[in-house]
């Protein structure tokens, strides 16, 4: 209305306000007035609350557990690099699977610490149907079949020289190291593998190995692509519990994604997704959330991480050492996978978060 007083919109002064805050009439405060009656914390006060309006949530069914095998039996030795981990025999590991599978862990991930006489440049003992890899497999599904078992056909367990793949003249060559992946892909869904898990990043062998599996009728094996394995520091204690280690001659930064290469790393990943991985994997893991999230939103595909004995042992010791609340902080790095988008984790710490879990 024209000639209508204004509303007085002035502010009111601080007798004003403490007047308010102590009288009956009006309880505002000047918290309310600069946060617009918007509080944060009213549903963090309780227990129930935060449990009500948690956004993320970390099951046993998140959990995959990496294993050592070695040869021989009634073996578990430690990992000194690996605080809290053995290598076991295979009588011994099917024990541990039997346990994981009580604890509702759904799968293995295995690895091999075969004899030195057996490695070569090329790494043949992994075409062998009855290596050390593959015995695992057999005696783990006769005695626990319920649990899953994922395979790895990287060549490094095998070669003396600690590389993925085959060396000729210095280099890695790829065309004939996917030869023998594929190869080895076959022997190990004959032995029981449920999902062959190729790591060796070399070119090509994602669709190499999902048409050798369904020519020799393996059409319900699975392939987790280790879609984004980084050339990475973190890699240190594997090496170890493998004993390659000492074999390596220089780096892996020929076939491995560099650390600096995110948009590069998608580009692996959408090869792999092209030649047809069922699963995406990002090796390593907390390093690279970033890129587990990239992957979950470009692809409509299970995104894995694999949580690498270097992040696994910097835990450790930092707990032996009193410098950090070991199972608080376990759970917490565990949780920030799936707040990155994984819709699982490969991790040593598999047994103890499933304690936990099963606890809460």
């Amino acid at each position: 209305m024209l000639g209508a007083k204004p509303p007085d919109i002035r502010q009111p002064t601080r007798r004003e306000l403490r007047y308010r805050m102590n009288s009956n009439e009006d309880k505002t405060h000047i918290v309310d007035r600069i946060t617009g009656h918007r509080r944060m914390r009213r549903i963090r006060k309780t227990d129930w609350q935060r449990r009500m309006v948690r956004e993320n949530q970390l099951s046993v069914d998140d959990l995959i557990w990496p294993v050592f095998v070695v040869p021989g039996t009634n073996i578990s030795e430690p990992i000194p690099a690996m605080p809290g981990v053995e290598r076991m025999s295979v009588d011994r590991l099917v024990e541990a699977a039997r346990m994981a599978a009580d604890l509702g862990i759904p799968a293995l991930a295995t690895f091999p610490n075969i004899e030195m006489e057996k490695r070569d440049q090329t790494g043949s003992e992994i075409l062998n149907p009855d290596n050390l890899i593959n015995q695992a497999t057999r005696a783990v599904k006769k005695a626990v079949p319920e649990i899953g078992m994922i395979t790895d056909v990287a060549l490094d367990p095998f070669t003396s020289h600690g590389h993925d793949g085959i060396l000729r003249d210095g280099i890695i060559v790829n065309d004939e190291t996917v030869e023998h992946v594929v190869k080895a892909a076959i022997a190990q869904a004959e032995a029981g593998s449920d999902i062959i898990a190729p790591s060796e990043m070399m070119d090509g062998r994602i669709g190499a190995i999902r048409q050798g599996l369904d020519a020799h009728g393996f059409q319900d094996v699975g392939i987790m692509s280790y879609a984004t394995k980084f050339s990475s520091g973190y890699y240190g204690p594997y090496r170890e519990a493998i004993s390659t280690g000492g074999l390596l001659k220089g780096d892996k930064a020929t076939y491995y994604v560099d650390p600096a290469n995110g948009t590069e790393a998608l580009r692996d990943a959408a090869l792999d997704v092209e030649e047809g991985a069922d699963m995406l994997m990002v090796k390593p893991g907390l390093p690279y959330l970033d890129i587990c999230w990239r992957l979950k939103e470009a692809f409509s595909l299970p995104v894995f991480a694999y949580q690498v004995s270097g992040e696994y042992s910097m835990l450790k010791v930092a707990a032996e050492r009193g410098l950090i609340d070991g199972d608080r902080v376990m759970m917490e790095t565990l949780l920030a996978f799936k707040r990155a988008g994984c819709d699982g984790i490969l991790t040593y710490f598999a047994v103890d978060a499933a304690k936990k879990l099963a606890k809460a």
